[in-house]
């Protein structure tokens, strides 16, 4: 029920007033009471007001309570409208994160299966080796050669170098579980634990790729590349492999690196290594002693052969001068002497006997 308005309630005390004042009069006499009527009438009409008054007063609250409901109405439905909006863009967006969950497993499971392979005993390493493949490929092809073949087996690629060397290139995709584990787990014991398997897989690599260092055919140098979180995960590993003779890169610089190695190549190629310097002194202090053995061996024996002709022949010069010069005498005296008698070997003047 609705409150009374107090010009009402004002109205009503003061008729009770009235009617109070009046029983007052009507006790004290008769002559008042024309008065009290005329006071009666008075305040009839002033209830009557009071009473317009109130139904006013009445519509007037109704048209605003209906003003009001009406308003709280509209807002109620453009609220509703505004949540329903929002509950749709909420489907949308769960539509769309399990959308993107389920690309984000089907993504997962493929890079499982792509690890099961290249971790599996028949294939390993050959996603690695594509890896590698697609960098290579951007040399020219008479740089690059496929399964070369040395003593120790056969690598998958190989870089010519100036001179007729190669350079031996492998590539290693390994540890991957451990990673896996690395990258998953907090505890610093068990990361330590791990970073030390990938060093050792990383080191039995390195050992791998030694047998493919022929002197004869390389510059002692192999490049063994690994993946980059591999590369990362065991740096102790890098100045280990450059001492064997293996440089260890990720495959995101092995391009780089293969460049770099072939123009050092290109520039030094001329200059021969220590190990080729001294071969090659050896070769000249070994055609130096055999040069001095030729001068004091058969060279001294064909000058001391020379100067005993020389000797012979000066002996024989003075015998045909000492000739010359007695036949000279002879003929300047006139006088003729019969030659000596010839002699032959196995001739005995004497006996007259040969």
């Amino acid at each position: 029920m609705d409150p009374l308005p107090a010009s009402l309630v004002l109205g009503a005390l003061v008729l009770v007033g009235l009617l109070g004042y009046a029983l007052a009069v009507a006790s004290r006499g008769a002559p008042r009471l024309d008065a009290f009527g005329r006071v009666v009438d008075e305040l009839r009409l002033a209830l009557d007001q009071v009473v317009r008054q109130q139904g006013q007063l009445r519509l007037e609250v109704q048209q605003g309570r209906e003003a009001a409901l009406l308003g709280i109405a509209d807002a109620t439905q453009d609220l509703q409208g505004r949540l329903a909006a929002a509950q749709r863009v909420l489907a949308e967006m769960k539509a769309i994160e399990q959308a993107r969950g389920s690309q984000l497993d089907r993504a997962t499971d493929s890079l499982r299966r792509l690890e099961v392979v290249v971790a599996g005993s028949g294939s390993r390493g050959a996603a690695g080796e594509n890896v590698l493949a697609r960098a290579l490929v951007q040399l020219p092809p008479d740089l690059l050669e496929t399964n070369a073949a040395f003593e120790g087996g056969i690598v998958e690629y190989a870089l010519r170098l100036p001179g007729g060397r190669l350079l031996p290139i492998d590539s290693k995709w390994t540890s991957a579980a451990s990673l896996e584990r690395l990258e998953e787990t907090e505890d610093p014991a068990e990361r330590r634990h791990l970073r030390e398997q990938v060093a050792r897989d990383v080191r039995t690599r390195v050992r791998d790729m030694t047998k493919y260092l022929d002197p004869e055919r390389t510059l002692s140098l192999a490049v063994l590349a690994v993946p980059d979180a591999v590369h990362a995960a065991a740096p102790e590993c890098h100045a280990e492999g450059w001492r064997e003779g293996v440089l260890v890169v990720p495959y995101s610089l092995a391009l780089p690196f293969v460049l770099s190695l072939y123009r050092l190549a290109v520039r030094f190629a001329s200059a021969p290594d220590a190990v080729e310097l001294g071969a090659r002194l050896g070769h000249l202090a070994e055609a130096l002693c055999r040069m001095d053995d030729a001068i004091e061996g058969r060279l001294s024996r064909a000058l001391a052969q020379i100067g005993n002709a020389r000797d012979d022949l000066r002996r024989d010069l003075a015998r045909a001068r000492q000739a010359a010069e007695g036949l000279a005498r002879d003929a300047t005296d006139g006088t003729v002497r019969s030659p000596p008698a010839a002699t032959s070997p196995g001739f005995d003047p004497p006996s007259g006997a040969g």
